[in-house]
């Protein structure tokens, strides 16, 4: 079930006193604590009205926390135009200079079966096809964290090139997430959310998402919300 979620009921959880919601409904206490570090007021919001635009820095920002320091890319840069393209700039050591990549995204998508991105690259100067995995798989990493929170980059993520076709595959990172790994009643919470596609725009890419909350999560959380201004009034009130 969709369901379009009204600015009165998503909280701002930046302002919600989390020790006191948490004392009140002690079984929730991890998936708040999930809930909590991943969306703030504003993301939440969005995903729930089908447009969540994430600006270039805050991309480049995810990448930079990505890259690690082992790796022969020692920095990448996005750079999004309104005609759709997406440059890549990467500088790395000094065995391939510098590397440049543009192109488009053809699909990205999320759901409660499969998660990968595709990208059409129209221009490269990359000396082999396992750097272009490597780069390809940070960047879709980094364009769903702010969806999904951080992700183990680690583990190898798979990457299909064909030609000038780039296809990557992080449902696993996904599902290793503390998004992936945290449950309410039930359901992944990493399944609430759904990416349809993105359009890349100038400064930044539009995604459009879907936040899809079942009956019995969304009446849980209601719950949780009025436990919290309970607490929050009777501390008020014996203050």
């Amino acid at each position: 079930m969709v369901i379009d979620i009204p600015a009165h009921i998503v909280e701002d959880v930046r302002g919600i006193d989390w020790g006191a919601v948490k004392d009140a409904v002690a079984d929730y206490g991890p998936v708040l604590s999930v809930v909590r570090d991943t969306w703030d007021r504003e993301t939440l919001t969005e995903i729930a009205d089908g447009r969540l635009f994430v600006r270039d820095e805050m991309l480049n920002d995810a990448i930079a926390k990505n890259l690690g320091t082992d790796a022969a890319v020692t920095g990448i840069r996005l750079t999004s135009h309104a005609d759709g393209r997406l440059d890549i700039d990467c500088t790395t050591k000094k065995k391939y200079k510098h590397i440049e990549l543009s192109g488009t995204i053809e699909e990205i998508v999320h759901d409660g079966e499969k998660s990968y991105a595709v990208y059409r690259v129209r221009r490269k100067n990359v000396p082999h096809h396992g750097l272009v995995s490597w780069i390809f798989s940070r960047v879709s990493l980094s364009m769903v964290e702010r969806m999904v929170g951080p992700l183990d980059v680690s583990e190898r993520v798979p990457v299909d090139v064909r030609g000038n076709r780039v296809r990557v595959d992080f449902r696993a990172a996904l599902e290793a997430s503390r998004l992936g790994q945290t449950e309410f009643r039930g359901h992944r919470l990493v399944d609430m959310i759904e990416i349809e596609g993105a359009e890349v725009r100038e400064g930044g890419i539009m995604f459009d998402t879907k936040l899809n909350v079942p009956d019995d999560v969304k009446d849980a959380l209601k719950n949780i919300l009025k436990d919290a201004a309970r607490s929050s009034a009777a501390e008020g009130g014996t203050a």
